[in-house]
């Protein structure tokens, strides 16, 4: 897919201050990102391992390896489009802001109510993601120490609360390690690259025996629907919960330098990355099954896998990379999720706006931002004490959320034709049918997401994601109308270019 600079493109345009300016901005936090890190904050959000290790076993029952490996292929192709799409918006308008910001701008009427849907699809996405994050390391961590000592029964109660601890030391190293926490996202990249090449070294070298190649055919349907067909559909969800939030690199760009092609690198690449050796993973635990239909059985199948292939004392060493796996990604979340609620307060669409999005002057970060993230995703794990079926709704929506958020500039990108304003990283002549690509790949996963899941449907099997969302749907609708519509009409100028640079915290 070729990318081709904007033609005699002004200087200003990669000067980051002055763009930032330019879109009516004054500066307030640090740009202490460089392209890797971009990079490494939806690398490590998306989060192959993670991931890949949480959803399999769904992917197992719904099309088994055919869907698991062709799927994932696939939809990887689907979801680099609309990450291309994201990208080139991104290079248009580089702030925390993000997809509302830029759905407010693209519109031609309405700009409020288009940017204030977005901005909170984007918010109760973002929240979910955290929760969900939280909640999946938390399974984990107790079914290694139930590996470790066999007496222990986890319970769903104390999956709760060791989320919530998780969820408050990470709301607590973006508070006093802001720098660390920089730091660790750099390190997360190695994480998840030298724990990849572990795992699938170990599940390729120690095993004496592995499944044919033509294993990667094999069909299983073991959702309770008879229709096949419907089954796979479903199972090509797994791939869509795994590239989830690469939006975190747009919405990093006022903390990352010359962010006008930083950012959308940061997205695209973080993507395609993933895409490869997330095959890789998913090649290695594919060929690596024993007894399929026991696997498929199992509490957490990829941990049967890795017990049946390498024995209880190596399965549980690679289970510790999983764990950091998915606390890596927990961070990167929150830190993302802040800038979000930053930026959305910064322009007056939240109850307490003003307290969102103050600064601290100590670590030029939006702290109070960070607790209000931390409260948000504790108050949609608190569910999980009493029904688990509540909680994979609010995963659901986590994952609906985010993609509606993802579709709507680009939509609107699209409905502006030739009247787009491109930034330096731009698509050209491919701008549109990777965009109509995009938002037509996002309508089908969403529906996909809303359908039944299992059958026969029972209170504890039915999906309640179209309920959670119509619910987040309508509290915002009758909010809009209530009195946003009448105080917020889109991203806020804080005025001229000259005016705001006045304004810059230094």
């Amino acid at each position: 897919m070729p990318v081709q600079p904007r033609a005699k493109a002004d200087p200003n345009t990669l000067d980051d201050d002055a763009t930032l300016h330019a879109l009516g901005y004054p500066r307030k936090l640090t740009r202490r990102f460089k392209a890797f890190d971009n990079f490494a904050i939806s690398f490590t959000i998306i989060n192959i391992i993670s991931a890949i290790f949480s959803s399999f076993g769904f992917g197992m029952n719904a099309g088994g390896p055919r869907v698991l490996v062709f799927g994932w292929i696939g939809v990887s192709v689907m979801v680099l489009f609309i990450g291309a799409a994201m990208a080139e918006v991104a290079s248009a308008y580089p702030t925390s802001g993000a997809l509302y910001f830029s759905a407010g701008k693209l519109a031609t009427r309405h700009k409020g109510a288009w940017s204030w849907f977005t901005g909170w699809l984007n918010f109760v996405g973002q929240v979910g993601g955290t929760a969900a994050t939280g909640y999946a390391a938390a399974a984990f961590v107790q079914a290694f120490i139930a590996l470790q000592w066999h007496s222990y029964r986890p319970t769903a109660h104390q999956t709760v609360l060791i989320t919530a601890l998780i969820i408050v030391l990470q709301g607590l190293a973006n508070t006093y390690t802001v720098q660390l926490v920089a730091v660790l996202n750099r390190i997360s990249v190695w994480w998840l690259l030298i724990g990849l090449v572990v795992i699938v070294t170990a599940l390729v070298a120690v095993p004496d025996q592995h499944r044919p190649a033509s294993f990667v055919t094999h069909f299983a349907n073991n959702t309770g629907f008879t229709s096949g067909l419907y089954g796979g559909m479903l199972g090509l969800l797994v791939t869509s919960w795994t590239f989830t939030g690469f939006d975190g690199s747009f919405h990093m760009s006022e903390e990352t330098v010359r962010a006008t092609v930083n950012a959308p690198r940061g997205i695209t690449r973080a993507i395609g990355y993933s895409a490869v050796t997330g095959l890789i993973l998913m090649l290695a635990l594919v060929h690596s099954i024993r007894d399929y239909d026991q696997v498929a059985a199992a509490d957490a199948p990829p941990v049967q896998i890795l017990i049946d292939a390498l024995g209880l004392g190596t399965a549980k060493g690679l289970l510790l990379i999983v764990i950091g796996a998915m606390l890596f990604c927990g961070l990167a979340n929150l830190t993302s999720n802040t800038r979000q609620i930053f930026a959305f307060s910064r322009d007056g669409a939240m109850p307490g706006s003003r307290w969102w999005h103050s600064v601290s002057p100590r670590t030029r970060t939006p702290v109070k931002a960070v607790w209000l993230a931390v409260a948000c995703s504790l108050a949609l794990v608190l569910p999980g004490w009493w029904s688990h079926t509540a909680f994979t709704a609010i995963v659901s929506v986590n994952v609906v959320g985010l993609f509606l958020a993802y579709a709507v500039p680009i939509l609107l990108r699209l409905r502006l034709g030739d009247e787009f304003q491109p930034g330096p990283w731009n698509l050209g002549r491919w701008g549109r049918p990777v965009g109509v690509a995009a938002v037509t790949w996002i309508a089908l996963s969403s529906v996909l997401f809303m359908l039944p899941q299992a059958s026969p449907i029972t209170v504890d099997s039915f999906n309640y994601a179209p309920i959670a969302l119509a619910v987040v749907l309508l509290v915002a609708t009758l909010w809009w109308f209530a009195t946003a519509r009448r105080r917020f009409q889109g991203p806020v100028s804080y005025g001229r270019p000259d005016e705001v640079a006045a304004m810059d915290l230094i």
